[in-house]
Order: structure tokens, then sequence, then C-alpha cells
């Protein structure tokens, strides 16, 4: 009898010994789920400036006109485009690695081939060649951007998107570092090509990445090219309070846009700070304050939930604008500035990780690269549009209230919170689920899809051609959200 309880004893102490070990592997398997998505997040971030500010800094110390150095803003054209190629990222993989983590390799090995090649060129010397090879550098960081952003959606379960979003923030804000000031600081003392050729080699830190990260649950990719060209929008168009999801899509950046776009100029021209203190102060507080409040914000997204984020960080990162509308009415202060930097920044860190957790769990896991693509380029539409006319606005209600107004642009997301749908990869329930589209909501389609063609063609008609382009996303949207909103689903995408 001794001997049976010392070995029931036993037996209890190796089951608890083993459920320890296991829930130790499953820990540290979660904290793997969520800190690869940092050197993923600054893969994605190293490629941004050098085909933007960091290339036009280079051709603008070499006397390039600067109409040449303007045109070079359309090579950025992949990223406003990405969401027509990224169902074929959907339908087919590599014989390697497995779903998304093949593609990441593929195309982190062409950016490093044609990094290098971009610092190769001369660029000032060879601006049509640096042109045609920069495009390349875009195409290939915006298909990165597409299946990143797709691995994260898959890989991430429900209470790990806040800390795994805020991780890929953090990433690529020090990406943004290293490409921006870095890339100018090596540029003091070596040549450009050198500098473009070190940045390329960084990109292996995503590749190494890619090769460790885990590998995704199997997930059946859609049968044909066609289901996951259609389908994607489809699924997402038919779902209940899909209109009101992509509306609080463009509208929740909307107030952060355009009080971003003019800040630089309120700075330097009219309260007159020195370029090169501002310059440090945006690259180091204002870029800290960021990876900070994405820390906190994902943090916290994990614990209240991503519709209590999206609400209070919301309403934080608008009233975060209350800093330059007091430095605006106090002047050249740098106290103020400094502030207004680091709480601008900070609050808007903790609603990107809300936002980038709502996006992903807005997609559907098998179309996760076209849906995330979809809706991160609808993000971007309304508030390009809206920053054309700041000029105007701040000319007739001044700089002060320019910055209220940019407060106050940020209620009808917060507003059109209450209704706000969940996604399939969410377990948050939204306050009031808004009914199936009936007639008022299709005719409001209707309206918005020829609003935003009428947009897109005066556009083009300007010769503006990248704002153009962002256009067709929300018209292409209104048009599927018209064309599909109200029909029963079919079954052919399974």
């Amino acid at each position: 009898m001794h001997s049976l309880q010392i070995e029931s004893s036993a037996g209890i102490a190796i089951g608890a010994t083993n459920h320890a070990r296991l829930r130790g592997l499953s820990a540290a398997a979660a904290k793997m789920r969520i800190w690869i998505q940092a050197p993923l997040g600054f893969s994605s971030g190293v490629p941004l400036y050098l085909t933007g500010g960091t290339l036009s800094a280079w051709l603008a110390t070499e006397g390039v006109s600067l109409k040449a150095i303007g045109l070079f803003s359309l090579v950025a054209l992949p990223y406003n485009l990405k969401w027509l190629w990224a169902p074929v990222l959907d339908r087919y993989s590599l014989p390697w690695l497995g779903r998304r983590r093949d593609w990441m390799i593929l195309f982190q090995l062409l950016l490093v081939l044609s990094i290098a090649a971009l610092g190769s060129t001369n660029a000032p010397f060879n601006v049509t060649t640096a042109a045609i090879v920069a495009v390349g550098v875009a195409f290939f960081s915006a298909c990165q951007d597409v299946v990143v952003d797709a691995y994260r959606t898959d890989l991430l379960s429900n209470t790990e998107r806040g800390k795994g979003g805020a991780a890929y923030v953090t990433g690529y804000r020090i990406a943004m570092i290293v490409g921006s000031t870095g890339a100018w600081l090596m540029a003091s003392w070596m040549s450009w090509r050198v500098v473009y050729w070190i940045l390329a080699s960084l990109m292996s830190v995503g590749m190494i990445a890619a090769i460790l990260a885990p590998a995704l649950p199997v997930v059946a990719a859609p049968r044909t090219l066609r289901l996951a060209v259609v389908k994607p929008f489809t699924e997402f168009f038919r779902r209940p309070g899909a209109l009101v999801a992509i509306a609080f899509v463009m509208l929740y950046k909307l107030g952060d846009s355009v009080a971003g776009y003019m800040i630089p100029t309120l700075l330097l021209q009219e309260l007159a700070f020195e370029l090169d203190k501002i310059a440090w102060l945006q690259k180091f507080v204002g870029i800290s304050g960021t990876i900070v409040g994405a820390a906190i914000g994902g943090i916290l997204v994990d614990r209240i939930g991503i519709r209590k984020g999206l609400l209070y960080f919301g309403l934080a990162q608008a009233l975060a604008n209350i800093g330059y509308v007091v430095l605006a009415m106090a002047g050249r202060d740098y106290t103020i500035l400094v502030g207004a930097i680091a709480i601008d920044n900070v609050f808007n860190g903790m609603g990107a990780a809300a936002f980038v957790a709502y996006l992903m769990s807005m997609c559907h896991h098998k179309y996760s690269a076209a849906q995330h693509a979809l809706l991160a380029s609808a993000m971007t539409v309304l508030g390009r549009l809206v920053t054309a006319t700041s000029g105007w606005i701040i000319e007739f209600v001044g700089w002060p209230g320019f910055f209220a107004l940019s407060i106050v642009v940020a209620a009808p997301a917060l507003i059109l919170w209450k209704w706000l749908p969940s996604g399939p990869g969410s377990k948050d329930a939204p306050a009031r689920a808004p009914k199936p589209a009936g007639p008022a909501l299709r005719a409001v389609a209707g309206a918005g899809a020829l609003f935003f063609a009428g947009m897109a063609g005066w556009k083009f008609f300007e010769g503006n051609w990248k704002l153009g382009i962002g256009l067709v996303v929300p018209t292409l949207a209104f048009v599927a959200y018209y064309a599909v909103a109200g029909k029963p689903p079919d079954d052919d995408d399974e």
C-alpha cells in the first residue's frame, strides 16, 4: 500500500512537471510570435526612405533639378497599387518554408540586389536608370509589405495582436531612423554608393527573421486565381457593416494625417525654428515617443480589447494636437515644442497599435494578403485629398484654428465607432451590430462610387497621377459594396 501511494505521488509530481513544462513552451512560443514581428517590421521599414527622402537628399546634394527630384515621388506608386497583385500572393506559394515565409525570402533577396543596384547607378548622373531601379525597389518593398502584413495577420492570436503590432511598429520606426538620419550621417564621410550597399545588407535582418519565424497553421489557399481575385472583396463586402468598416478605416487617422503634413511648415516657416534642431527632435523625440506609445498601446489593447482601444486611443491621438494649438499661439518656444512632439507621437503610437490590430482582425485568413492591402491602401486616401486644401484653410482660420479643426476632423470616426463591426479574426463584439445592407445603404455606396470616380478623373486631368490612382481604391471599394451587398453568398470559395 505504501509503495502504491509513493508511485501515485510520483505520477502526480511528474504530471505537474510536464504540465508546467508545456505551459513554459507555450509562453515561449507566444513570445516568439510577438517579437519576431520587430525584425520583420525593420525589414519593411528599411527600403521606405531609400526611394524617398534619402534618395532625394542624394540627388539634391549633387545639384539635380527640383523638377527631376519632384518626379521621383512617382516611384512610390507601387505602395498605392499593391492591392492589385496581393491576390496572387494569396493564391500561390513557393516550394520552401511554407505559406508567406517563402515570398518573404524571395522579395527580401530581390531588395538586397535592387537596393545595391540603385546605389551603383550613380543616380545624380544617370537619372533615368536610377528612376527605373527605384521603381523596382518600391515594387519589391510593396510586395514584402503585403506578405509581412498577411503573415502577421495569420500568425497572431486575438490576444497577441496588440503587442505584435507594437513590435512591428517598433522595428519599422527604428528602420526609418537608420534609412534617413543614419544614411545621411554615413554619407557625410563615405560615398552614397557604399551607404546604399550597407543598407542593402541590412535586409539580411528580415531574411534571418523569416527563416526563424514560426510556421503558419495550415490554411487552404483559394483554388483558382479568379477566386483569389474576386473572393477577398465579395467576402468582405457581404459582411454586415462592411461600409461602416471602410469608412472608419478611411477616417480614423485623418486628423493625424492633415495635421502631420503641415507641422514642418508651421515650425520652419511660421515659427522659424532651426532646421537641424527640428530634424533631431522629430527623429529622436518623435520616433522614440511613437515606439513608447506603441508599446503601451499594444499591451493595453491586448488587455482591454481592440474596440475599446480604438475609442480611447483615437480620442487621445486627436486631443494630442492641442499641443500644436498652444505652440501656434505661444510662438517660438522650445519647451512647448518638445512637449507637443512627445505627446503627439506617444498618443499616435498608441492609436497605431489599436489600428494595426483592428486591420488584422478584419481579414479572413484565406485572403489576408488581399484584404489587408485593400484596407491599408484605403486608409491613406482621404488624408491625401484633404491635405491638399490645408493652405486655404490656414489662410482662412489661421494656424491655431487649423490644428483645432484637425481635432474636430477625428470626430466622424469616433461616431462611427458605435456601429463598428468586428471581423472574422476578432473576438470583440460590436456595440451594436449593423443590419445587412438595404436599398438606402446601396444608394449611399453608389453615390460614394460616383463621387470618388469623379475626384479620380479630376486628378488624372490635372496630371496628379499619384493621388488619382489612390482615389481609385475607394471608388472600387464602393463599387464592390454596391455590387455584392444584399446578395446571398455562394459556396465556390471553399
